[in-house]
């Protein structure tokens, strides 16, 4: 006896209802997941995905939102794609050589007398001096030309306030000032915890430095690819004739003295100290005078976009300090010797120190000791590691000065993190 069979599709006809279904599907899946996605919230909340895994997701990019350049935006955008100068005098940058990034702002004085200590530099004529400028000014401009002791590459941040006089990011005519209530005023701004709206000239500080680190790290042709510690140093930051031998010192030890340990140091992270003299290698929080990491460190940064560009303070070290680092899990240490190979000598603020009259530099002049011990390698590859735990400084909890408060400010924060991030892969 024959069975009943069931009434079937035919197989084109199943096919194509095949086909409609899981096109529907798909096109689902992927609404929901662009609705709910964006560049940054990749990676907010301790997500471990490396944001180098998506830049083959070109369909995925969006179009960065920054502010409208003009002429001396562009000019400076395109003067960062120049190459190194005096490359007639030193050819070629050693194999192992640790690339310096000098910060600067606006104070010549200070310029000065750090471009004089690093000319005196062992080793200097070996590596790439980058430095970074927060917007442009001629003065500070001619000393940086006027190097001759290694490579060097200017750099300037072409999304400054410092760049753009009557619009964001400098300040706009609608802006709202000190304590105005946007309502009563109609001005545009949000205040800080504090009731403060922004001030163009402070908020630069934060915003030089994270454009100046996703730029050397992921926008230069000549660091993009750099997988070794970079260097990290200030205008007011007096460099000693050692300072390169020890960092190089200090990194080749780190993976066997402190394999814990995030980066490398030149001087203690209480600026005011010397070092103890101690025969030992020390290992204390994160310093911000005279710090190298590498790429992986930077990664980790970078994953904190989130969590640096929303904490509402001006500065970008209490921000790496009070938010950033303690998001990573664990004791961010930096590794040092027991003398300073640094000294930060500023006397006063960033944008202060310009002029005679204005000058933080007692009589015009910096007077710090150089002793013998200082102008040449000092680091015992033999010390052992002194671990300061439980010291004083900015931690978690800790809410902030304040002077970050404005969304555009935020965002923008967050448009230097993409960047970079999506110049790789096909074009869609």
């Amino acid at each position: 006896m024959a069975l009943n069979k069931k009434p079937r599709l035919k197989d084109a006809a199943f096919r194509r209802c095949l086909c409609v279904v899981l096109t529907t599907l798909s096109g689902i899946v992927l609404l929901l997941f662009l609705l709910q996605t964006d560049t940054v919230s990749l990676y907010p909340n301790n997500n471990s995905l490396d944001f180098e895994s998506i830049h083959n997701y070109s369909q995925f990019r969006r179009k960065l939102n920054l502010p409208k350049q003009n002429d001396l935006s562009i000019m400076l955008d395109n003067r960062n794609q120049l190459s190194p100068r005096n490359l007639d005098l030193f050819p070629k940058l050693a194999k192992n050589h640790v690339t310096i990034v000098l910060y600067v702002h606006n104070r010549p004085q200070y310029l000065q007398v750090v471009i004089e200590s690093l000319s005196h530099v062992n080793g200097i004529g070996e590596t790439l001096l980058i430095v970074s400028h927060d917007g442009y000014f001629e003065e500070m401009n001619k000393i940086v030309e006027g190097i001759r002791f290694c490579q060097v590459k200017q750099i300037f941040a072409p999304y400054s306030p410092h760049v753009f006089n009557s619009s964001f990011p400098g300040v706009s005519p609608a802006d709202c000032k000190d304590k105005d209530d946007p309502i009563k005023q109609h001005c545009k701004g949000n205040p800080d915890q504090y009731g403060n709206h922004r001030s163009p000239k402070i908020v630069s500080l934060k915003h030089h430095w994270w454009w100046m680190m996703n730029t050397v790290w992921d926008g230069l042709k000549e660091t993009n690819q750099h997988l070794g510690h970079i260097l990290f140093i200030e205008e007011d930051h007096y460099i000693f004739p050692n300072a390169y031998s020890n960092i190089q010192m200090l990194i080749d030890l780190k993976p066997i003295k402190c394999p814990n340990c995030y980066a490398a140091n030149l001087a203690p992270c209480d600026v005011k100290s010397r070092g103890e003299g101690w025969e030992s290698l020390i290992a204390e929080r994160m310093g911000n005078v005279g710090y190298a990491f590498n790429r992986t460190v930077w990664r980790k940064i970078h994953r904190k976009a989130r969590e640096f560009c929303f904490f509402d303070d001006y500065n970008w070290d209490i921000t790496m300090w009070a938010t950033v680092y303690p998001s990573f899990g664990g004791p961010v240490y930096s590794l040092r010797g027991p003398r300073t190979s640094a000294v930060h000598f500023g006397k006063c603020g960033l944008h202060q120190g310009k002029g005679e009259k204005g000058s933080c530099i007692d009589n015009g002049v910096v007077n710090i000791k150089v002793e013998d011990i200082d102008k040449a390698g000092n680091i015992n590859p033999n010390w052992g590691v002194n671990v300061l735990e439980h010291q004083a400084g900015y931690k978690a909890g800790f809410r902030g000065w304040g002077g970050w408060g404005d969304m555009r400010d935020r965002e923008l924060c967050l448009e230097f993190a993409n960047m970079y991030q999506f110049r790789k892969g096909p074009s869609p």
